[in-house]
């Protein structure tokens, strides 16, 4: 049959010509797909490539070829250290005597013969069966030696190597440093936020890998006694929970971050939900009163209001609108004409709700968020909350959310936005970007990053800010935060006890409270912001008797840890030689302490004790395990065996 009567020659050519086209695109597309994503397919070439006699970078699993690299403080101290551990398993079928076996290798797995000959029996037609999983460095060079004296070769016995993380610190600033889980990547926190950086997954087939060091701003001493004081104050208010934050003012870095109930990081496989939770960062509320401080600034910055403007407080604000809808929100007291200044320290709904009145409720919201409210921070972790701040067009806006927003309530904050929020007032106007990393080290010791501030857009005027630290000041000197005033440091405080919602009713629950208080000092020359929130405390929950008090405790611990000048302080000649103080060396008494982080500095004076054989395995600075474990009786000629990596 003849086409040329039926199809025309040039449309059929040009349809040729754009199928056979498109052919050569789908064949070129699987070509390159084919070498970048298939791991059978590195005989390919790819013509066009400039570089196609180079090897070019593939993705590589995490193995024996990558060394995932360490956390430390802004100090230097170990929080999060490599180590390895072992699955041992066995072929059954090749275990001629299963009794001498489990004999043998039972005390060195702290296992009974009975539970091994039990794995041997019910996987006696298996071809491969684990006994233990995940022993340690010590017990696996004990084991394959055992193994290798009484002939268990690699044929009968298998060793499978994972990487491992050793938490020095235990539970110090736990939900900040995150976990590692057994297939090698980070879980949560810094670990799983910064895992690309501490165990890189890219590079040449088989070359050795190491992954970079991450200091922390955070100063691990300085979090340590923060978390004494919070534990107590958890103790005594009987609350559920607690948040502690506290930054450098002037460049934003994080120096304690404490979220309660936390976690023992080297037993994170057996926490509990509410342990794990990073509530600084996860967790939106509403912050009741210390919203106020930001609303105030808000009307003065705008210019709706005057600082010597007075406002008269009847103990209750009233408004009914043109649509019929009533207002009314309730005041602790009666305060009578106030301005702002007396409106913040004595915590005035009815004034603030006047204020608000005085503002666009579009320009309201739109100064809030320049504050960081609404949005997410952007620090360096993972499940970070943005809060919420309503839209005029949200379905639940109404007439009475404008001046409800003003005192704290129908808005949705964390605990880092507040701290994000106050640098602003510290830093005259301007906001400076929180950060938890100061700085990162290659393998050579070569610092890649180091953490410099970076300051935004001014959300409002150097005299706004100034007003509000000394409206703080008054607050801490004669206000509801009276219980926070230091003697020789000037410090601004912000009180707030919000009512939580009740999940059951909808509503507002009568029993559980949050409370808070926000700080900066010293208020002349702001240095550091801290701010503490205790939830559901049982008995009194009033924020300036239950947290106002662990504010003036953090702070003169933070004053004292860092150095900073107190008022009458006495001026002393120094000779120009500073001594560095160390971690004090390890002393044995009747029980072995823990000796996992510690220095090989620390452990030099174990050398000297007569009635003790000290052994070393591994290289590096750091002890990641011991034999016995800590805790032990210690007798005459013991032997204790210390893993460094």
């Amino acid at each position: 049959m003849q086409v040329n009567g039926y199809i025309k020659k040039w449309p059929m050519v040009a349809i040729i010509a754009l199928t056979t086209l498109f052919s050569l695109v789908i064949v070129v597309k699987f070509g390159v797909y084919s070498f970048s994503g298939s791991s059978s397919s590195q005989g390919s070439v790819v013509a066009s490539s400039p570089q196609q006699n180079q090897q070019a970078p593939q993705k590589v699993p995490s193995g024996d070829n990558i060394h995932r690299g360490s956390i430390f403080d802004r100090n230097g101290k170990a929080l999060a250290v490599a180590t390895n551990y072992y699955h041992f398993g066995v072929t059954p079928s090749a275990i001629r005597n299963p009794q001498i076996f489990a004999k043998i290798v039972s005390p060195i797995l702290g296992e009974t013969e009975k539970s091994i000959l039990k794995i041997l029996s019910e996987n006696a037609k298996a071809s491969f069966v684990y006994i233990k999983k995940k022993i340690d460095q010590t017990t696996y060079e004990d084991l394959r030696r055992m193994c290798e004296k009484n002939g268990y070769t690699t044929a009968v016995v298998r060793y499978d190597k994972i990487p491992g993380r050793v938490y020095p610190e235990n539970d110090l600033a736990s939900q900040l440093i995150g976990f590692m889980g057994a297939e090698g990547r980070g879980l949560a926190g810094i670990e799983y936020s910064m895992q690309d950086t501490l165990s890189p997954m890219t590079g040449i087939r088989g070359e050795e890998i190491q992954g970079k060091n991450i200091y922390l701003t955070i100063d691990a001493n300085l979090q340590s006694q923060l978390e004494k004081i919070a534990m107590d104050a958890m103790e005594s208010t009987q609350a559920e929970s607690m948040m502690l934050v506290a930054a450098d003012a002037k460049n934003g870095e994080i120096l304690s971050y404490i979220s309660y109930p936390s976690v023992n990081l080297n037993e994170y496989t057996s926490a509990t939900k509410e342990q794990m939770m990073d509530r600084p960062a996860a967790e939106s509320y509403e912050p009741g009163s210390v919203f106020k401080i930001f609303s105030v600034a808000s009307f003065l910055d705008e210019g709706v209001i005057k600082p010597d403007e007075v406002f008269v407080c009847d103990g209750t604000y009233e408004k009914k609108t043109n649509s019929g809808e009533r207002i009314r929100i309730t005041c602790l007291g009666q305060h009578g004409s106030v301005t702002a200044r007396e409106a913040l320290k004595y915590s005035c709904n009815d004034a603030l709700a006047q204020m608000s009145e005085k503002i666009e409720s579009e320009i309201f919201l739109k100064k809030l968020r320049s504050f960081g409210f609404g949005t997410k921070t952007g620090v360096e972790l993972p499940g970070e909350t943005a809060g919420s701040l309503k839209n005029t067009s949200d379905r639940y806006w109404s007439a009475r959310s404008k001046p409800t927003i003003a005192i704290g309530q129908e808005i949705g904050v964390s605990a880092l936005q507040m701290v994000q929020a106050a640098t602003v007032l510290a830093n005259g106007g301007v906001p400076v970007q929180l950060s938890f990393i100061s700085k990162i080290v290659n393998s050579r010791g070569e610092e890649e990053f180091v953490h410099e501030p970076v300051r935004k857009n001014r959300v409002i005027r150097e005299s706004t800010a100034k007003y509000l630290l000394n409206c703080m000041e008054t607050v801490a000197q004669s206000g509801t935060g009276i219980r926070s005033q230091i003697d020789d440091v000037s410090i601004g405080v912000k009180t707030g006890t919000a009512q939580m919602a009740d999940i059951k009713t909808g509503g507002y629950s009568d029993t559980d409270f949050l409370s808070n208080c926000i700080a900066v000092f010293p208020v002349e020359n702001p240095e550091i912001i801290l701010y503490i929130v205790i939830e559901k405390a049982k008995g009194e929950t009033y924020a300036g008797r239950i947290v106002a008090p662990v504010i003036k405790k953090a702070a003169n611990v933070i004053i004292d840890q860092l150095g900073m000048s107190r008022k009458g302080a006495s001026s002393l000649a120094h000779s120009g030689v500073i001594s560095i103080s160390r971690d004090p060396p390890v002393v044995i008494k009747d029980k072995l302490p823990n000796f996992k982080g510690m220095s090989k500095r620390q452990i030099l004076p174990l050398f000297e004790q007569k009635n003790l054989h000290i052994k070393i395995t591994g290289n590096g600075g750091w002890v990641v395990d011991q034999k016995p474990p800590a805790g032990t009786k210690v007798t005459k000629d013991m032997e204790i065996e210390l893993v460094f990596e």
